[in-house]
This record gives structure tokens, C-alpha cells and sequence, in this order.
């Protein structure tokens, strides 16, 4: 069902069993698929959204990235199936660098006046409360959640089931499966509810939980706390994420306290 006040570019391709609310504007190279719902002044373009999602009044998607080195190249945004997107959101298209895409998965959440910039990709379930601002080019893997008014660097990772608590703000990568916050959000233990929800047994927690103390250790560096791991011998496939993910780091993982940044700070002030 398509209001008869929406505007509606003849490119855009609607399932029949779509909703387009009133006053909502479609414009060019837009996919909608089965059972998605579009509340009333969306506003979306250069975009493919799967099925059943909720696209929230005044949302916006697939609107111009905020980089300047973008001409007008022909990019795009895609979502996934049964993904909410509230009020206020923005999803910009992609830059015309890498697959000149902007990717929200499958089952997220984007509350209210969230923010994902251009060539972000959220894997699935993932978790955006109010005002969550991501720079561009930012990896969110499956099932992140991420606390109101926090704010993200652009080329940062942030780990699978990580929780980041409200107000943080990060320029470093976030480990798997932490529990952080603060700025930077410092690791402060495993996310151990989502590890049990997704049905790891406590053996295995555990032997994360011996990994993760080596990880944010003072007395190692991460190369040291990763040899004392495998020296130990107690790895399970967390533990080998977790290795992984601080091996491949381009910006360093946020895993101690920053005194000596913090300082510099207080300086420049």
C-alpha cells in the first residue's frame, strides 16, 4: 500500500506488500522489500532494504556522504531483513572507495538520531541506541551493542558482542566480546550475558575470561599477554577471535588506560 501523498521516482522498485506512509519521498534507485514498513516523511534514495523492516518517521537513507572527495559517483546503501531503523536515523551512502557501500545487516536496531556514515558495515544484530555516531569505514561486527551519545573514529573496529556503554568515544578498535567504557572505552571484563545468550557454555567463558586478564594486564604489552596465552595452552575459538583481531589491528585495540594521552590532553588545553 503506497499513501497517495508519497512521492515515488519511477526507478524504485516496491514489493506489492510494502507500506509507504504519507508524505514519504522515494527517489532514485531504491529497492523495498516484502513487508517493510515506511512511516510517514522518510526520506530515502540509492538504497536496497530488505524485508520486514521499520523505516521510523523523518529517517533518512541513502542520502550524500559527508566526504569531500565525493563527485556523485553512483553508490548505495543496503539493509537487511526485519531491521528497525527510528526516528532521525541517518544512513548515508557510500564513498566511491572500496565497494562503494554502506551495509546495515539483518535484525539491527538503530535507535533514535543514530548516526552511520558512509562505507560503515554493521554485521547482523547489532545495536545502535540514541545518538550513536559513527565515522566512516567503520567495522560493527554480529551482535555489538553500542550505549547512547557514544562517538567513533572513522577506520575503527568494533568487536563482535562488545558493549560499549553510554557517552564513550573511541579512536581505537574495541575487542570481542568486552565490556568497555569511558573515553576511550577501556576494557573492563567480558560481556558475559551475551556470551551465555548465545549459548557458550561456562567453560569456555572462562577460558576467555583467563585470555581477556592477559590482554589488559599492565605487566604485558599485547605481543607478551598473546605468547603467554598460547604458552598457557588454554584457547578455545573466543580466545582465537580475540588473537585475531588484535594481530590484524590498524589503529591498536583499546584494551589499557591512556594516562600518558590523557596528560597530553590536559596540555594541549
Amino acid at each position: 500500500m503506497i499513501d497517495k501523498t508519497a512521492i515515488i521516482d519511477p526507478s524504485a522498485v516496491i514489493d506489492e506488500s510494502a507500506i509507504i506512509g504519507p508524505n514519504v519521498v522515494i527517489g532514485k534507485n531504491v529497492k523495498i522489500g516484502a513487508r517493510t514498513r515506511v512511516i510517514a516523511n522518510a526520506f530515502i534514495e540509492y538504497s536496497e532494504i530488505g524485508e520486514d523492516c521499520t523505516i521510523s518517521p523523518f529517517a533518512t537513507i541513502g542520502s550524500e556522504p559527508q566526504d569531500l572527495g565525493y563527485k556523485g559517483e553512483e553508490t548505495k546503501v543496503v539493509i537487511g531483513n526485519g531491521t528497525i531503523i527510528k526516528e532521525n536515523v541517518t544512513i548515508h551512502r557510500g564513498a566511491a572507495c572500496g565497494d562503494f557501500t554502506t551495509r546495515v545487516g539483518n535484525k539491527c536496531l538503530l535507535m533514535v538520531g543514530s548516526h552511520v556514515a558512509h562505507n560503515c558495515v554493521l554485521e547482523d544484530e547489532v545495536i545502535l541506541a540514541n545518538l550513536v555516531t559513527l565515522g566512516g569505514h567503520i567495522h560493527v561486527g554480529f551482535g555489538a551493542f553500542i550505549g547512547g551519545m557514544s562517538v567513533f573514529h572513522q577506520n575503527i573496529r568494533i568487536g563482535k558482542m562488545a558493549i560499549v556503554s553510554g557517552f564513550s568515544a573511541a579512536r581505537q578498535d574495541i575487542l570481542p566480546f568486552s565490556k568497555g567504557e569511558g573515553r576511550p572505552p577501556v576494557a573492563r571484563g567480558l560481556n558475559v550475558v551475551a556470551l551465555k545468550r548465545r549459548g557458550y557454555s561456562m567453560e569456555d567463558i572462562n577460558i576467555a575470561r583467563h585470555a581477556f586478564k592477559y590482554l589488559i594486564s599492565d605487566e604485558y604489552n599485547t605481543t607478551q599477554a598473546i605468547e603467554k596465552i598460547k604458552e598457557d595452552g588454554k584457547i578455545n575459538s573466543l580466545v582465537e577471535e580475540m588473537i585475531e583481531f588484535v594481530q590484524t589491528s590498524k589503529r591498536g585495540v583499546t584494551l589499557k588506560n591512556h594516562k600518558s594521552g590523557f596528560r597530553s590532553l590536559e596540555e594541549e588545553e
